[in-house]
């Protein structure tokens, strides 16, 4: 086999073009600007609709629930358990498909996921009783496992740390899109198709929103590339400095995969940083799942009217979250960043509970809860991304996932529980609040950690 020649750094692709007379230093840095630019319009937006139409298939059920909670016979705290049970399978099937993932890329691993998740996403379709329900969501979970660490995963291998604030930010600004147009498309689905061809207007916001899945998920094939050095549409030049520009932390020859995640196990950062991503997923449960109940108990009753006021906090928090994530990577700080986002996710929460009111307050409430909650996800992969060596990522950031993913699990069933004995959502709010307040401080500890490792 033909041995490859060692990538140059960026030094030497500097040095080398200053040899050869061609450019000076501001063309070098301009070559890499525009050499980034070049990566990004590839790669970013492909992944963008496929995180879209992710959550989309995700968190469709919070529209579907305002007509199928009569049709199943659901309370609040059963469709909470059934909205929480996506995330048993998700956490089960998190870590191996990552570990799969590394072993044969990213084109392969993400064609398989969406595949199988737009198949169970319309088959959801055919519910008919509680326990279905329960069953169908467990399924979609295990079939969406590995989609979003190893997306995260992926950006690692073609972007610097440097870089990774507003990276991150592009690719959550998936979740934003998909509220801004999930919701209006759902609320049209929900008002318009009720009876067509003998099915209820939840059947076919299920049977439309998991079909374009499988065609992504075949395209996938043709548009991404495992890593730079197998990309033919960059020179070998660009594949050098992309290469040389991750300054990725190696492991020593022969130790496995595996072996590099059992070693980051024993971790404390590892884990203090789970504890962190776990108190996100409390604000995101909140939006995702309860936002159109709130704006229907605030007063509006035309599902295509909240359908589309919906689309208002995720519209707004992606704007807030892309100048928190520039203003991130301009400082190069992240923990402060992280805190300022759940802090603001989480009196954002205690406030919507008081808003139930107005529909325009509980609208603004929303919003900065949106902000918060797109901006803490997206400044939380720079953390550990950071300090994690190669080997140690793929493992890593799907158990970092998985584990905190089980905040998705239990805040759900809490939050929905606590609703029926109170029969409100102040108590539930509270408590959001209070888990995001400490992982706020959990991820702030961690600048201590890594002074002292």
């Amino acid at each position: 086999m033909r041995r490859l020649p060692m990538p140059l750094t960026s030094t030497e692709v500097g040095e080398k073009k200053l040899q050869q007379g061609t450019e000076g230093p501001a063309a070098i840095e301009n070559d890499g600007r525009l050499l980034y630019r070049k990566v990004i319009l590839r790669i970013i937006p492909f992944i963008f609709v496929c995180y879209v139409l992710n959550y989309i298939d995700r968190v469709n059920v919070s529209f579907a629930k305002l007509q199928f909670k009569d049709d199943l016979g659901l309370t609040d705290a059963s469709y909470g358990l059934g909205v929480g049970l996506f995330y048993v399978g998700y956490i089960l099937f998190e870590v191996p498909s990552n570990l799969l993932l590394q072993k044969i890329g990213a084109r392969k691993t993400i064609m398989r996921i969406m595949c199988l998740w737009g198949l169970i996403s319309m088959a959801m379709a055919f519910v008919t009783t509680p326990l279905q329900f329960y069953l169908a969501r467990m399924l979609l979970g295990a079939a969406e496992a590995g989609f979003f660490p190893g997306v995260i995963l992926y950006l690692t291998l073609w972007f610097p740390d440097r870089m990774r604030g507003r990276i991150m930010s592009y690719f959550v600004l998936a979740i934003a899109a998909s509220g801004t147009i999930g919701g209006p498309v759902s609320g049209v689905i929900m008002q318009h198709l009720g009876g067509f061809l003998g099915f209820r207007s939840w059947q076919w916001l299920f049977l439309i929103e998991g079909v374009l899945p499988l065609a992504m998920g075949v395209a996938a094939l043709f548009v991404l590339d495992d890593r730079p050095l197998d990309a033919r549409w960059l020179s070998r030049q660009e594949q050098d400095l992309l290469v040389a520009n991750l300054s990725v932390h190696r492991e020593p020859e022969g130790v496995s995969g595996f072996q590099a995640f059992l070693m980051a196990l024993r971790k404390p950062m590892l884990w203090v940083a789970t504890s962190g991503y776990f108190s996100v997923t409390w604000a995101g449960m909140v939006l995702n799942f309860w936002a159109p109940t709130i704006i229907q108990r605030s007063g509006v009753t035309n599902v295509l009217h909240v359908g589309l006021l919906s689309a208002v906090p995720y519209a707004i928090g992606a704007v807030g979250m892309l100048a928190l994530g520039y203003h991130s990577d301009w400082r190069m700080e992240r923990h402060w960043h992280f805190f300022t986002a759940v802090f603001a996710a989480g009196c954002a929460t205690i406030a919507t509970a008081f808003s139930l009111w107005s529909s325009a307050l509980s609208i603004a409430c929303l919003s900065l809860l949106a902000i918060g909650y797109l901006s803490a996800i997206a400044l939380f992969w720079t953390i550990p991304t950071g300090f994690l060596s190669e080997k140690e990522s793929p493992g890593s950031i799907a158990f970092i996932s998985s584990a905190g993913q089980i905040g998705s699990l239990v805040a759900p069933v809490l939050f929905g529980y606590v609703s029926d004995r109170t029969g409100n959502l102040t108590m539930g709010a509270c408590l959001v609040a209070l888990v995001l307040f400490i992982g706020g401080v959990a991820v702030v500890s961690l600048k201590n950690f890594a002074k002292t490792d």
